[in-house]
C-alpha cells in the first residue's frame, strides 16, 4: 500500500510538472515579443552615461527610440559626433552635419557686479532663493546657489565670485544645468567653432532699471543689432542667432562686440591668442610668500 501512495505521488507531481511546462512552452509562443536585435547594438554604442542628456531616461530607452525612427541618431551629447557616425552605421542612415551642444549662462554679473538688496540667510539652494523676492536688483541674474554645480555629473560648471561658470573643457552638454536653473538663464547652445558669442545677460527691463541694479546688464541700446545680422533685440535684451552663427562670423561681429557699451557681449569656449598672449608676460614675483590673512582679522568685534 504505501509503495503504491508513493508511485501515485510520483505520477501526480510528474503529470503537473508536464501540465506547467506545456503552458509555459504556449505561453513563450503566444506572448513572445521580437526585439529588433539592433537595440542592442546601439545601445552597446552608446556611452551609458544614463545623464538624460538626450531627452530620455537612459541610454536603452534612447536606443530604442533611435531604432523605431522616434529620435535622430546625433541626440547623445556625451557620446558626440563618433557616437552618431556609429550609430548611423549600424542603422543604415547617412548622418547629417550636426554640432556639439554645451551650456551657456546668460549672465556675466559677479558679486562685485550687482546690487543684493537683502542679505540671504536661508537654505543656500537657487530653487530655494528664487522664492524669496528682494535677494537681488537684478530678478533675471545668477542667483550663485550652485544648483546646476550640483546636479551636473562632469564636474563642469561651478560657482566662481557668485556667478556660475562652465569649464568647456569638460562639458558634454548633458543639459543638467539648464534644467536645474530656476531663472532659467542656461541654455544649451550649438559650438560651430572652438569658441561662440553669447549675450551674458537675460535682463528685459529698460536700460535706466538694469543699470539701477547691475554693472555689466544689457542697456538694449541696439548698437550690436546694427552692427551685425545676427544680432537681434527681443524686449530690449539682445540675442544671438545661433542657427545663422558660425566660426566665421567670430571675426566678423568683433566690431559689434566692441560697440556694447557694457562690455555685455563675450566669447565663451576655447580662449583666443589675444587672450593668452597677456599670460607669460605678467611679472611674477621670484618667490611668492603665503598670506595668511582671513575675514576675521578685518572684523569689528563688539562686547
Amino acid at each position: 500500500m504505501t509503495w503504491f501512495i508513493i508511485i501515485l505521488a510520483a505520477g501526480v507531481m510528474l503529470t503537473l510538472a508536464l501540465s506547467m511546462a506545456y503552458v509555459l512552452g504556449w505561453a513563450n509562443k503566444a506572448f513572445h515579443v521580437v526585439v529588433d536585435p539592433r537595440i542592442e547594438q546601439v545601445n552597446a554604442a552608446l556611452p551609458g552615461a544614463n545623464c538624460g542628456g538626450c531627452g530620455f531616461v537612459g541610454c536603452n530607452e534612447y536606443a530604442e527610440a533611435v531604432v523605431a525612427g522616434e529620435a535622430p541618431v546625433n541626440k547623445c551629447p556625451v557620446g558626440g559626433v563618433s557616437c552618431a557616425t556609429a550609430l548611423a552605421n549600424i542603422l543604415g542612415i547617412e548622418l547629417e552635419q550636426s554640432w556639439p551642444v554645451r551650456a551657456v549662462v546668460h549672465c556675466g554679473a559677479h558679486s562685485a557686479d550687482r546690487k543684493l538688496v537683502n542679505e540671504y540667510r536661508g537654505e543656500p539652494t537657487c530653487g530655494s532663493m528664487n522664492i524669496i523676492s528682494g535677494i537681488q536688483g537684478c530678478t533675471y541674474g545668477c542667483l550663485g546657489g550652485g544648483d546646476c554645480e550640483r546636479v551636473c555629473d562632469f564636474d563642469a560648471i561651478h560657482v566662481i565670485d557668485g556667478l556660475a561658470t562652465v569649464d568647456y573643457d569638460k562639458c558634454v552638454g548633458c543639459g543638467a544645468c539648464e534644467r536645474a536653473c530656476p531663472r532659467h538663464i542656461i541654455s544649451m547652445v550649438p559650438f560651430k567653432g572652438e569658441k561662440v558669442v553669447v549675450v551674458a545677460c537675460s535682463n528685459h527691463d529698460f536700460g535706466k532699471e538694469v543699470k539701477d541694479v547691475c554693472k555689466v546688464g544689457c542697456i538694449g541700446c541696439g548698437l550690436c543689432a546694427k552692427g551685425h545680422e545676427l544680432f537681434a533685440m527681443h524686449e530690449q535684451l539682445a540675442g544671438v542667432d545661433y542657427h545663422k552663427f558660425d566660426a566665421e562670423h567670430v571675426a566678423e561681429i568683433e566690431s559689434a562686440v566692441e560697440k556694447c557699451p557694457m562690455h555685455t557681449i563675450i566669447y565663451v569656449g576655447k580662449p583666443s591668442e589675444t587672450q593668452l598672449k597677456p599670460l607669460p608676460e605678467e611679472d611674477l614675483p621670484d618667490r611668492i610668500e603665503p598670506d595668511f590673512h582671513t575675514t576675521v582679522d578685518s572684523s569689528e568685534w563688539h562686547g
